[in-house]
């Protein structure tokens, strides 16, 4: 069970994440029809001498609907004070409309969610040419939060995706490395854990898919990549527990691969992507030892 003053503290660290005001991007591109395909793009603040490295940030909310892009504007803003590029990516959560025997918003939509990161990151490069000349986007490094650390991390491995898969990529893609942030990294240990309410099987379109679609959607399934990695994850999350992080690790170990893994003492779920905490500014460095 929950220790109560966890919770309490999720419930502190979670309000001072969401309290800080929405930020406008400088340009927002489409690479699609609907009113989800749009990216927001942050140009490098201050002077810059050179073009800046583009940090392409998924968000979180357990893919579901109510959970949008607007609640990462502050934390895109804060990686382009430090310097970086940075394109903030939407894409179809769990659809809104109500289902049967669902107790809230569904998470997420199968095939459409993927389907919608897979265009998106094909785009980006042409979108960032035009939209934010600044951006170099040979120096690309995809982060993202919770479930958007999930989407990151399945980004980076479609050219290991199962043959056929429509969202196979024939080469790895072009990135520097993941920074994934207390993400939903391995579907068995997080389902087992209930993590965000059973969020990884709906995902998936019920249990009955489970099986099916599990080598498809499961970043721990999709080992080795050969793209740098890194997890950075509170050791009090309460939201996804370090287990799931942990996890992942081990399971690119079995495959012969070294995720480096970042773990915070006193820190929960939302410090890593709230401005005003520290744990912020040591994802900030993370990216930055990737990207520079």
């Amino acid at each position: 069970m929950t220790d109560p003053a966890a919770v309490e503290r999720d419930a502190a660290e979670a309000a001072s994440a969401f309290a800080h005001p929405a930020v406008a991007p400088d340009v927002t591109a489409a690479y699609g029809e609907h009113p989800d395909h749009v990216v927001d793009f942050y140009a490098p603040r201050g002077e810059t001498l050179e073009p800046a490295p583009l940090v392409v940030l998924l968000h979180g909310g357990a893919w579901r609907a109510p959970y949008d892009r607007q609640h990462v504007t502050p934390f895109a803003d804060f990686l382009a004070r430090r310097g970086f590029a940075v394109a903030n990516v939407e894409y179809r959560r769990g659809s809104s409309l109500p289902h049967q025997n669902a107790g809230g918003p569904v998470a997420g939509r199968w095939p459409e969610t993927f389907d919608d990161v897979a265009a998106a990151m094909d785009a980006l490069p042409g979108l960032a040419a035009d939209a934010l000349p600044q951006a170099d986007v040979r120096r690309t490094v995809v982060t993202g939060h919770s479930a958007g650390g999930h989407l990151a991390l399945w980004a980076a491995a479609r050219h290991v995706l199962p043959a056929g898969s429509p969202w196979r990529l024939p080469s790895p893609p072009m990135l520097r490395g993941v920074v994934a942030l207390a993400p939903i990294a391995d579907f068995a240990v997080a389902e087992e854990l209930g993590v965000c309410g059973g969020a990884t099987a709906q995902l998936l379109g019920g249990a009955d898919h489970w099986d099916e679609r599990l080598p498809y959607a499961d970043p721990a399934a999709l080992l080795p990549t050969g793209i740098a990695t890194t997890v950075v994850q509170g050791r009090d999350d309460v939201v996804v527990p370090q287990q799931v992080a942990e996890a992942y690790v081990a399971a690119a170990a079995k495959a012969g691969e070294m995720v480096g893994l970042t773990l915070l003492d006193a820190v929960g779920h939302f410090p890593l992507i709230d401005p005003a905490a520290d744990a912020c500014a040591v994802v900030a460095e993370e990216i930055s030892q990737l990207a520079w």
